[in-house]
C-alpha cells in the first residue's frame, strides 16, 4: 500500500479556527475540567452542552475530545470538525493507536499531509509507532523520506521510532543505519536495537549491541535479560543478571519477572527463592503480575507449598492468578486442590476464560478424572458461553488417552466438529504405544503423516510404534525420512540445581568434569537396585540391539545421570530436584523410586508432562503419567 507523500514546504497556513477569537474562554476551561473529569458514558452529555454553546469548532475543547472520547465516538467528532489543525490529527492517530487501529492511523496521517497540514516531530513519531505496530515498512519510508524532507530527521525521537520500526519489520539494515547515527552512549537507542534484534532471535547481535554499551540502565539489562529468555537461553539469562548485580544496578518489576521466568524454566528453585527475599529486602511490591511469576517458579521447581504460600498473601487476585494455581496444581498430580481452586474462583465472581478452562482440564487428566473432565468441558458451553478450540478438545484426548480409553480418544476424535492438529493426534499415538494399542497406532501413525504439520516428532512417534511391534525395517525407514529431512530428534536433557549453579545432562554425558564420579556413582548404584528388585525394562528401548546394550543404554538416561551427579554433590537427606524435557520412560520411573529408597531421598522431576515426588519408593502420580 502507498500513500501520496505531498509534504507543504513552507508555513502552514493555521485554519481558521486555531486563531479566531474564541469566546467565554472562562467556559472553556470549565467544559475542559469536565471533560477531564467525567466518565465515559458521560461524554455524549457533555459534547451536548459543548455543541448548544456553540464551541464544538473550539480547537481546545475537540482535542480533549479527541483523547477522552472511545475511538468510534472520536472519530465521529474528528469528521464533524472543520478545518482540523496538525493537534487534532495527532490526538485521532494517538486514539487509533491506543485502539489498536494501526492502519487507520496511518491512514489518517496520509490524509493530513494530503490536506497540506504541516506535520510536525510529535505526529510524526506517533505514526511511526502505528507503523511498528502494523509492520507497515513501506509507510515507515514514506514518512522517514517526509521527516528528511522537512529537517526533522535529526530529531532524536524521530529516530528512535524509525529504529525501532525498521527493526520490528526486520529491515536490520536501515536500523543500524539509524542507530549508527546516534550518540554511542545512547541506552534507550541501544535497548531499542537489543529487543530488535532479540525479538527476531538474533540473539549474538543483540549480545554484541549490550556488550559494547559502556553505561547500561535498568530498562536496557532487562531487555538483554528478556531477549535471552523468549529465545530459550535461560542460563544466558541469569548469568547477564548475576553480571547486573555485580554492577549494582538495580533490577525493577519487570526484570524480576523475567529472571523468575528463566527460574521457572531451569528448575532454579534457589534463585527463585533468592529473587524473592530480594523483592522483601528491598520492599517491591508484590503486585498480581510479580505474584504469579513467583507462583510459576515455586510450581515449576517443585515446590508446590510455596506456590499456595505466595497465593494466599496476595492482596490482588485475579482470574490470571487463579490460572497459575490451578496449573501449579494439576502439575503437581494435585487435582483436587485444583479442582477447589476452580470452584473458589467462580465463587468470588471471577468469570474463568479460555486459558482457566484448559488448566482445570489438564489438571483432571493428571488425575484421572474422566467424568469430571466431561462435565466441565460441556459446561464451557452451557454456563459460561465459551465455545471451545483446538487445546481444549485435545485436553479431552489426552484425558481419555492417559486413562487407556484409547478407542474412546479415537472416537472423540471422530466426532470433533474441528480437524485434529499433530499435537493432539500426537498424544493418542504416544498413549497407543503406552498401553500396547499397536493396532490402533499404525492408523493414527498414517493420519499424522498425512498432516501438513507433522514435526520430527511426529516421525520419532510412528518409528517407535512400529519398534514397538517389532517391525525393525518400517522404523528403520521411517528415521531414515527424520534424516533425509534434517530435523532431528530433540535429544533427552535433564538438568540438577547444585549450589546456585545448573548443570545440564544429556544421554550417556560425558562433558561434565566430575564424570568418573557421576559414573562411579551409577555403577554402585546398579547392584544395590536390582538387590531390592529392580529388572531393566529392556523392551522400552526400541533399538535392534542386544539385552546388554539395551541394559546400558537405560542406564545412561540423563535423568540417572543428574541424580547421580546430585547424590555426590549434596549432603545426605538432601531432595533432589531434576527437570527434563521429555516424559521420563516407564524404567527411568521404576528406578527413580527405588533410588528414593534406597538413598533416603525425596527426588522431585519435572517431566513434559507434569511433576513427579518419588520418596520412600514410591511416587505421587501413583504410575499414572
Amino acid at each position: 500500500m502507498s500513500y501520496s507523500t505531498t509534504v507543504a514546504l513552507a508555513n502552514p497556513a493555521f485554519p481558521p479556527n486555531s486563531n479566531s477569537k474564541l469566546r467565554n474562554p472562562q467556559n472553556r476551561k470549565e467544559l475542559i475540567s469536565l471533560l477531564q473529569k467525567c466518565r465515559h458514558c458521560q461524554i455524549p452529555q457533555i459534547h451536548a452542552k459543548i455543541i448548544r454553546n456553540g464551541q464544538d469548532q473550539d480547537p481546545f475543547i475537540v482535542f480533549e475530545l479527541l483523547r477522552l472520547c472511545p475511538i468510534d465516538y472520536a472519530s465521529k467528532v474528528f469528521r464533524r470538525t472543520q478545518s482540523p489543525n496538525v493537534y487534532l490529527y495527532t490526538a485521532l492517530i494517538d486514539g487509533f493507536v491506543s485502539s489498536g487501529h494501526y492502519m487507520d492511523a496511518v491512514r489518517l496521517y496520509f490524509e493530513m499531509v494530503n490536506e497540506y497540514i504541516f506535520p510536525d516531530k510529535y505526529v510524526i513519531t506517533s505514526v511511526l509507532k502505528a507503523c511498528g505496530f502494523g509492520l507497515a515498512v513501506e509507510e515507515s519510508r514514506q514518512v522517514h523520506a517526509q521527516a528528511l524532507k522537512l529537517g526533522l530527521s535529526s530529531n532524536r525521537s524521530i529516530r528512535l521510532k524509525l529504529t525501532g520500526v525498521y527493526g520490528k519489520c526486520g529491515e536490520f539494515e536501515s536500523a543500524r543505519q539509524m542507530f549508527d547515527e546516534m550518540s554511542e552512549s545512547d541506552a534507550v537507542a541501544a535497548t531499542v536495537m537489543i529487543t530488535s534484534y532479540a525479538d527476531h532471535g538474533l540473539v549474538d547481535e543483540a549480545s554484541g549491541v549490550f556488550g559494547r554499551l559502556r553505561e547500561k540502565d535498568t530498562v536496557c539489562w532487562t531487555a538483554m535479560i528478556d531477549g535471552l529468555v523468549k529465545n530459550g537461553e535461560m542460563n544466558r539469562a541469569l548469568e547477564v543478571f548475576r553480571e547486573m548485580q555485580r554492577e549494582n544496578v538495580r533490577p525493577n518489576e519487570v526484570t524480576l519477572v523475567c529472571v523468575l521466568s528463566a527460574c521457572s524454566q531451569l528448575g532454579a528453585l534457589e534463585l527463585g527463592r533468592w529473587v524473592r527475599l530480594y523483592m522483601e529486602k528491598n520492599k517491591i511490591e508484590c503486585n498480581y503480575i510479580v505474584g504469579g511469576a513467583l507462583i510459576n517458579m515455586y510450581s515449576r521447581c517443585g515446590d508446590i507449598d510455596g506456590a499456595v504460600e505466595v497465593f494466599s498473601r496476595m492482596k490482588e487476585r485475579y482470574v490470571s492468578t487463579y490460572n497459575s494455581m490451578i496449573e501449579g496444581f494439576g502439575m503437581h498430580g494435585k487435582s483436587t486442590m485444583a479442582i477447589e481452586m476452580f470452584q473458589e474462583m467462580m465463587e468470588r465472581g471471577l468469570r474463568p476464560n479460555s486459558i482457566t478452562f484448559v488448566k482445570v482440564l489438564n489438571a483432571c487428566s493428571h488425575g484421572g478424572l474422566v467424568e469430571l473432565g466431561f462435565e466441565i468441558f460441556h459446561s464451557m458451553t452451557s454456563s459460561h458461553g465459551i465455545q471451545p478450540q483446538i487445546e481444549h478438545y485435545g485436553c479431552m484426548v489426552d484425558l481419555l488417552a492417559r486413562s487407556g480409553q484409547i478407542e474412546e480418544a479415537y472416537n472423540f476424535i471422530e466426532r470433533m466438529k474441528i480437524k485434529p492438529d499433530h499435537i493432539m493426534l500426537g498424544t493418542l499415538l504416544s498413549a497407543c504405544k503406552i498401553h500396547g494399542n499397536l493396532e490402533l497406532g499404525d492408523r493414527v501413525a498414517e493420519m499424522l503423516v498425512n498432516c501438513n504439520d507433522a514435526d520430527s516428532g511426529t516421525y520419532v512417534l510412528q518409528s517407535n510404534v512400529y519398534a514397538a511391534s517389532g517391525k525393525w525395517k518400517e522404523a528403520a525407514e521411517v528415521r531414515a525420512l527424520i534424516k533425509e529431512a534434517g530435523t532431528p530428534k530433540e535429544p533427552g536433557c535433564s538438568l540438577i540445581e547444585v549450589n546456585n549453579e545448573i548443570h545440564e545432562f544429556l544421554l550417556g554425558d560425558i562433558r561434565h568434569p566430575k564424570k568418573e564420579n557421576i559414573y562411579r556413582k551409577l555403577e554402585e548404584l546398579n547392584p544395590v537396585l536390582k538387590r531390592e528388585g529392580y529388572s531393566p525394562a529392556t523392551q522400552v528401548v526400541l533399538h535392534d540391539i542386544d539385552e546388554r546394550q539395551k541394559e546400558w543404554a537405560l542406564a545412561i538416561h540423563s535423568e540417572r545421570l543428574a541424580i547421580c551427579y546430585g547424590l555426590i554433590s549434596t549432603k545426605p537427606c538432601t531432595t533432589l530436584r531434576i527437570v527434563k524435557n521429555l516424559r521420563v520412560c516407564n524404567d527411568c520411573h521404576s528406578m527413580i523410586k527405588l533410588t528414593a529408597k534406597i538413598t533416603k531421598r525425596k527426588i522431585i522431576m519435572r517431566d513434559r508432562h507434569r511433576f513427579h515426588h518419588f520418596e520412600n519408593g514410591a511416587c505421587s502420580c501413583g504410575d499414572y503419567w
